[in-house]
This record gives structure tokens, sequence and C-alpha cells, in this order.
């Protein structure tokens, strides 16, 4: 198993397209931290690039890799080797390879311009969605044969966490603005990790008053110790969900 792990990671790392990742993800979080002295604001600005980017790269690049392992994958299989140990070794290899990216090309900067609370939240919850959208590559991969077919599924995804869920949210709140939906939207927003860690990333920089009374409620529960911790408890779980159900798809399909 840890012989797969590394072979997977050295070979992703040696790949020119998670080179080149790591090389723009370096780059833009130090010319966000040079533009200006208020490290806050470049912190801000790197939130969306880790909140849409990286999820973006994440899924796609997984989701190619394990197509293209396809022939690497079916003969794992025909070796003496229990198809549990397959599927997570290549989970590991491809979420540690990716998350070693983002921590080279996201953790130098903050580590150097802005060592604080709000960056460490923002360098664990950008490692937490780079490993929860590998899970979900691996799961949409897992489901179709087709490639093209595959990799639509991991995009629909991505905008469904980025940007339809959100939609769908302002929608449910137009709609019963009347009714006293802050406390509820708690836990909608439990079921989007890309929503979940754009809340926990913008209260730790303070600016929770521009979210009105909702933003008081956010406050008042992911602002505190015990609400941060849930936060990443959550976190954890968008993890196992979708590797638990590609995982068990794998151990039953017909390779």
């Amino acid at each position: 198993m840890k012989k797969i792990i590394k072979y997977v990671i050295v070979d992703i790392l040696r790949n020119k397209i998670v080179i080149a990742y790591t090389l723009l993800l370096l780059a833009i979080s130090f010319g966000l931290f040079n533009l200006d002295d208020n490290t806050s604001k470049g912190l801000l600005s790197l939130m969306n690039i880790v909140l849409i980017i990286v999820p973006l790269i994440c899924i796609i690049f997984s989701t190619i890799y394990v197509y293209n392992s396809s022939e690497f994958i079916e003969l794992l299989v025909s070796q003496p080797l229990q198809r549990k140990h397959i599927w997570m070794s290549l989970f590991g290899g491809i979420a540690i390879a990716l998350s070693l990216a983002f921590f080279i090309g996201v953790g130098i900067a903050v580590f150097i311009y802005s060592f604080t609370p709000a960056a460490l939240i923002l360098l664990g919850v950008g490692l937490l969605l780079t490993i929860i959208f590998v899970a979900i590559a691996l799961l949409a991969a897992v489901y179709t044969r087709d490639k093209a077919k595959g990799i639509g599924i991991s995009v629909l995804l991505w905008l469904y966490f980025s940007l339809i869920f959100d939609g769908l949210v302002l929608f449910i709140l137009f709609q019963f603005q009347d009714y006293p939906l802050e406390k509820l939207m708690v836990v909608i927003s439990s079921l989007n990790p890309v929503d979940l860690s754009r809340i926990l990333i913008l209260l730790q920089l303070d600016v929770s008053a521009l979210m009105g009374y909702t933003g008081a409620i956010f406050k008042d529960f992911f602002g505190t110790q015990t609400g941060i911790i849930i936060s990443f408890v959550v976190l954890l779980l968008w993890i196992w969900a979708p590797l638990w159900a590609s995982l068990r798809r794998f151990n039953r399909k017909d390779l």
C-alpha cells in the first residue's frame, strides 16, 4: 500500500500541470500580499482563489488522473491485493500530492507575510477542500467508464458547490423572507464545504458585520472554539462520505 502511494505521489509531482499549478499559486499569493500593505485584504483576495480555483483544479485533475490510470488500476486489481487498499492508496497519493502543491503555493507566502490565526484557518480550509474535491472526483470517476462524461460530472459538481448552491440558498431566503431562517442557515451552510469554508475564513477576518443579522448568528456559532471544531469535523465528514461511496462502488465494479 505504501509503495502504491509513493508511486502515485512521485508520478503526480513530476506532472507539468501540477508544477504549473504550484508555481501559479505561489505567484498569485506573493502578488496579492505585495499589492497592499494590509494583509487582511491580501487574505480576502487569496480566499477567493482558495474557494474557487483550488477546488476546480483538484476535481478536474483528479478525475483525469483516475481515467488515465485505468490500466495501472486493472494491473493492480489482477494482483493479490485488496481492492480497498488499491483505492485508498490511489486516493491517498493524489490527495497528498495536491495538498503538498497547495501548501507550497500558498503556505510560503502566508508564513512570510501573514502568520495569523486567520491565515492558518485559510491554510487548513484550503488543505481540507483539496482533499474533499479529490474524494468527490474519485466518486465521479468510478461511476462511469466514459472519460468525457466523468469529467463533465466533475465540472457540474464544482459548479454546484461553487455557484449553483449559493443561488438556491438566495432563492430560498427570498421566497421565505418573512420567516426566521437565520438559524436554519447554519445547518444549510454545512451542506456545502465551500460555503462552510468561506464563513470560517470571513469570521476570522472580522468582516461578519457586513453579513448583517445572519452574520451575527454565524459569529455566535462558528466564531466560538466549539463551532470551529464542529465545522472542521463537518469538513472531515465531507471527505469521508464521497470516499466511502466511491470505495463501495469500486469494490463492486466490474473492471
